[in-house]
């Protein structure tokens, strides 16, 4: 191994060789500002190891994500990377937000940047900022998830298990989520030698960090506006009781939470409305406030709106083959599927109702016996509360033994004895669970399917616009129950480009 560097402004360079283990005298020599480190047969002396060397292509693809972790975690640094000399990698350094983002496209691609939510946090001394990719945005492992505490880049249980809670809602069935995340917090809140490779760590206020990472980031994705849409700003966080009650630094995440502001929904564009679109707008209001012919289902949202302002999803045009809903806003067209954006509405309606109503509990003719760990029964034992609060009644009966003796109405037909296994698991691995909810969204969820409007079923243009406004006031509209895409946007450039329009 030979090191050279240059510390910038000292105006002096220096070189230290290793060869088999033997360090050569620091030698002055010539050299740019900044640091190279060339290695070579690292494996040559070593015939444990070198046994189960891989191909040259692998053993390089390995070194090369060892170098795209550390160009994500210092954007300020310039790196390149040689390999049989040649130049694979240059990036240079980020200052800006747009020269971060040029990087981070060379690492992850382009279609990462493009339908990735920038979001940036700080409360009671916790911040976390970076990139987490649109739902649609999925892979099918988990190969592009950049964690970086304080500057080192980790794998960690708890913060995978936040990440993953945070899109459970709108993630397809064995999808995984893309992000670029730094998390900043007190150095002495996080111990960094939990693993021999530093790749772990151990937070002390471990219930208060996962709570801050699942609320960020799930708040971050209850967000109407697509991928395509990259020019609206809102700011949101509402943190838990677990979280504390101290002083709250607001910062922005882009785009604009749903409901928050009706005004949000009209599009920043400022062009002027075309005709027919002033006059469905006239059209849509006088219903809006007139109308009792739509289903309750559909019920529209009474807003005033300028002549200069367009809702973001537009005003409804037709519906193709019973399916979709075609759109005009004043970005171009806005196509609808009308029963997976239903399915998202009653979705969370139905949450909104479950959630005003709190959990209806149930006692059990025949109380149910589970076997359990002693750390268990203890966890149980001295958290009487926590159980209450999710619907359930448990007894410790014995040093290992457990009585349910009271579930939730709803999780009734379910398997009570093997949910509450995992939510004892949740409860040891990272302070809090989220299973009991988790199930009865899955039952809600089923709930919405079944009474949404089916394909096929003729909507009258007022219905159709009653859909869409409701999704504009309706977090996570962009994705129904099941992960998929709710709506895309087509530009006027786009629609040009397709029939080769300024050519």
């Amino acid at each position: 191994m030979q090191l050279t560097s240059n510390w910038q402004g000292s105006g002096e360079t220096w070189q230290l060789s290793m060869n088999n283990s033997r360090a050569s005298e620091l030698m002055p020599a010539a050299g740019k500002p900044g640091t190279t480190i060339e290695v070579r047969d690292l494996f040559f002396n070593i015939p444990a190891r070198r046994k189960f060397l891989r191909t040259e292509k692998t053993e390089f693809s390995h070194l090369d994500d060892v170098v795209k972790r550390l160009s994500l975690s210092r954007f300020d640094v310039d790196i390149s990377l040689r390999h049989n000399q040649r130049l694979i990698k240059t990036l240079r350094a980020a200052d800006s937000r747009e020269q971060q983002e040029k990087r981070i496209a060379e690492i992850c691609g382009p279609a990462f940047v493009e339908q990735a939510l920038h979001l940036d946090f700080e409360y009671e001394g916790l911040r976390l900022w970076g990139w987490i990719a649109q739902p649609t945005f999925s892979r099918s492992q988990a190969d592009m998830q950049y964690f970086y505490v304080n500057g080192r880049v980790v794998k960690d249980r708890l913060v995978t298990h936040a990440v993953r809670q945070a899109y459970s809602d709108v993630l397809f069935h064995g999808r995984h989520p893309a992000y670029v995340l730094f998390f900043e917090c007190d150095p002495a809140a996080v111990d960094v030698n939990a693993h021999p490779g530093k790749h772990e760590v151990r937070f002390r206020r471990s219930r208060e960090i996962h709570d801050f990472l699942f609320r960020t980031i799930h708040k971050s994705l209850a967000s109407v506006v697509s991928a395509s849409d990259r020019s609206h700003e809102f700011s949101h966080f509402s943190p838990s009781a677990s979280a504390g009650t101290g002083h709250q630094t607001q910062t922005t995440v882009a785009p604009a939470t749903a409901g928050a502001d009706k005004s949000m929904y009209a599009s920043g564009a400022q062009a002027s409305i075309p005709f027919a679109a002033a006059e469905q707008h006239r059209a849509y209001t006088g219903f809006a406030r007139h109308s009792g012919a739509a289903e309750t289902a559909l019920t529209p949202v009474c807003e005033e709106n300028t002549d200069a302002e367009i809702p973001l999803l537009g005003y409804a045009r037709a519906q193709l083959h019973g399916i979709y809903i075609l759109a005009e806003n004043a970005q171009g067209l806005v196509m609808v599927d009308m029963h997976a954006a239903h399915e998202r509405i009653t979705y969370e309606r139905l949450k909104t109702a479950m959630h005003s109503e709190g959990i209806q509990t149930q006692p059990l003719l025949v109380p149910i016996t589970l076997a359990v760990s002693n750390k268990e029964a203890q966890l149980l034992e001295d958290q009487p509360e926590v159980f209450l609060q999710l619907g359930f009644v448990v007894d410790r009966i014995a040093d290992e033994s457990i009585k349910i003796r009271q579930i939730p109405v709803i999780l009734s037909s379910g398997n009570v004895e093997s949910l509450l296994r995992d939510v004892l698991s949740d409860l040891l691995m990272v302070g809090s669970t989220a299973r009991i909810e988790q199930e009865i969204n899955n039952i809600l969820s089923t709930m919405a399917c079944h009474g949404s409007i089916r394909a096929n079923r003729k909507l009258s243009i007022d219905e159709m616009n009653a859909l869409l406004r409701d999704m504009e006031m309706t977090e996570r509209s962009g994705q129904c129950n099941h992960g998929r895409p709710t709506w895309i946007q087509l530009s006027i450039a786009e629609l040009d480009k397709l029939f080769m329009r300024g050519r």
